[in-house]
């Protein structure tokens, strides 16, 4: 069960979604060596994923990245360390792939950590490198963001939610 330790991010409409930004790489880059510094060797990997790691898809202008550690649960290894960059914890799921979801503000980062080998993150890679490179997922995902994205929503999950059966096909597909 998912540990909220601050509410759940609320929408109260639609959701936002802005053009790509060609600038996303390099922000990612800046914030991954912030991060790298950081933790040293405790960060085995740091990946962009989500929308704005997909050259040309429209996104939430919110950077996601995924943090692997050698072990997610023992958050004493590197939470200080990201709480020093300015990070805060938001949401601890121990019965998800022991995932940890942080925040930051300025700029807007989603920091996912899991631990090393974790299947869902290789699923994450799995889904960019496949938007990446297959325009028909790139346009059938965009195509889902764009419609979703114009209804009312409450929560942002509730929006992740709902594209979760297209990423599912995309996933399938090979």
């Amino acid at each position: 069960m998912a540990e909220y330790l601050l509410p759940p991010t609320r929408v109260d409409g639609s959701i936002v979604l802005a053009p790509y930004d060609p600038a996303w790489p390099a922000e990612f880059e800046t914030l991954a060596a912030r991060i790298r510094t950081a933790l040293g060797p405790v960060a085995t990997d740091v990946e962009h994923v989500g929308s704005t790691s997909v050259p040309g898809l429209a996104a939430k202008p919110i950077i996601d990245i995924n943090l692997l550690v050698v072990d997610s649960a023992d958050e004493q290894a590197y939470l200080p360390a990201l709480e020093a960059l300015g990070y805060v914890l938001h949401i601890r799921e121990p019965g998800w792939h022991e995932h940890r979801l942080l925040r930051l503000e300025a700029p807007r980062v989603n920091l996912h950590v899991f631990t090393t080998g974790s299947a869902e993150h290789d699923r994450m890679i799995t889904f960019r490198d496949r938007l990446r490179a297959d325009p028909r997922a790139f346009d059938l995902y965009l195509s889902t963001k764009q419609r979703l994205a114009a209804r009312h929503w409450h929560r942002v999950q509730d929006y992740a939610d709902e594209k979760s059966s297209v990423v599912e096909q995309i996933l399938s597909d090979s």
